[in-house]
């Protein structure tokens, strides 16, 4: 089972039940699984997109999910250290504490 199954029912069906299915249905039932970009790509570029915009409790969803898609620990600390010189040092030092939160393995 998949992170992705329901997640926008699991937190969102009780105070935005449209909200909620539009997530589960057009969000990750739709966009994350067109062929154009496999789902790990998709994971590098939405945690990047959620490092520059300083998106700290999307993070914490989402480097897991990037973790379940086939990105490993390595790439997404890389991904951090080198958002850190375009998005900047405070927004990638969040992300850094977000991702030490997680398993290594």
């Amino acid at each position: 089972m998949s992170m992705i199954d329901n997640a926008g029912n699991k937190a969102f069906g009780q105070i935005a039940p449209k909200f909620a299915q539009l997530s589960d249905e057009v969000l990750f039932s739709d966009i994350w699984q067109r062929s154009e970009l496999p789902a790990r790509e998709r994971s590098l570029i939405t945690v990047a997109a959620l490092v520059a915009l300083n998106r700290k409790e999307q993070l914490s969803f989402h480097l897991p999910f990037a973790l379940e898609n086939g990105v490993s620990h390595e790439e997404l600390t890389e991904t951090i250290t080198h958002l850190a010189f375009y998005a900047g040092w405070p927004v990638a030092t969040t992300a850094l504490q977000v991702l030490a939160t997680l398993p290594t393995n």
